[in-house]
């Protein structure tokens, strides 16, 4: 079973760093919670670069097999709604460009070290899989509206 995530208030660790900082042996990452700005997590040095590593290897991994293996598109497809179970809620065609999507996304991430367009990207897709099951907002978006005045014109530009 994994340890409970350690939390404290980031006064404390401005307070008592000796004693906060030592739960760092007992937990692998320690949540400060601040009271004007967002939340911060501490870990050690190694400890981040481990956790780089493992999810740098799995990227590869996911990669490699999504490129050299005969079927492989096909498994992932079969095994995305068990990771992401909002899939289901996607027409075919996007749950196979979420899959695309999401291993060259994946890719491109590792190679400059930095997962924000990972998180953007799923967060991006489950919000269109929340569309999809809600029938009438899915009408509300997609469907033709009396009020739509067209396509809009560039604006120009104010010298």
């Amino acid at each position: 079973m994994a340890p409970e995530r350690a939390a404290v208030n980031f006064s404390e660790l401005v307070n008592k760093n000796k004693q906060t900082l030592a739960r760092l042996r007992e937990t692998p990452r320690l949540l400060l919670h601040r009271r004007d700005g967002e939340d911060l997590v501490l870990t050690t040095a190694t400890r981040a670069e481990q956790d780089r590593t493992v999810v740098s290897a799995a990227t590869r991994m996911l990669a490699a097999f999504a490129r050299r293996e005969p079927g492989s598109v096909e498994l992932l497809l079969d095994i995305l709604p068990e990771a992401f179970p909002w899939v289901r809620f996607l027409p075919e065609p996007d749950i196979h460009a979420f899959a695309v999507e999401l291993v060259d996304t994946m890719r491109a991430a590792d190679s400059v070290d930095n997962s924000a367009s990972v998180a953007q990207l799923l967060v991006a897709w489950q919000h269109t899989a929340e569309a999809h099951s809600d029938p009438e907002l899915l009408a509300a978006l997609t469907g033709h509206h009396d009020d739509d005045y067209g396509q809009a014109h560039t604006p120009r530009h104010a010298s």
